[in-house]
């Protein structure tokens, strides 16, 4: 059977953050992103987690779909050698053109940005807006004290139990590869 080309957003820290093992959780990403031919859709910033896996994913020989807002091409520093390369007004259209060139979407650890992205299409799933499978990459517990909030807001009923299931915990880059060509490749 033919693997049909996947295209995964991953949301991650334009920072690299203080365990050593969140950048090469971004690195490895890249690299299997490249190995399988499939797409890698992200920020298009060339610092922290997002630079590691945009790099990995180009050493690796994988295409690369980087959208950036103008006031973040500085900060961020837009990495401009990608195969796709847009610039955008703000950061809805950002996640707009990311989201609509995805099928599947990845949250490495990461800041306040993260979160947002996160969050936004935790919303879409849950009001199912959409269906596109969501995955949070745990490493080394750093999503808990996410999981254990939205458990606290199922638990004080301002959500249904099955909020947990609109989307997937792994811990592993390996366990996330596993998943990915087991569930979404048809």
């Amino acid at each position: 059977m033919i693997a049909t080309k996947l295209s995964i957003c991953v949301f991650c820290g334009s920072r690299n953050g203080n365990d050593n093992a969140f950048t090469e959780v971004a690195k490895r990403t890249g690299a299997i992103i490249a190995k399988h031919n499939w797409r890698l859709v992200y920020g298009a910033g060339d610092v922290g987690l997002m630079g590691a896996i945009a790099k990995s994913c180009q050493e690796n020989g994988g295409t690369t779909f980087g959208v950036i807002p103008k006031f973040l091409l500085e900060k961020e520093v837009g990495k401009v050698d990608l195969s796709t390369f847009v610039i955008t007004e703000n950061m809805h259209e950002r996640k707009k053109i990311m989201f609509t060139n995805s099928d599947v979407i990845i949250t490495l650890p990461g800041g306040i940005g993260s979160l947002d992205e996160f969050f936004e299409l935790l919303t879409w799933t849950q009001l199912e807006v959409s269906k596109k499978p969501l995955y949070i990459l745990n490493i080394n517990g750093y999503w808990d004290p996410l999981i254990a909030l939205i458990d606290h807001v199922i638990k004080q009923e301002f959500a249904d139990n099955d909020l947990l299931n609109s989307f997937k915990t792994i811990n592993s880059v390996d366990d996330l590869e596993n998943d990915l060509l087991q569930n979404h490749l048809k």
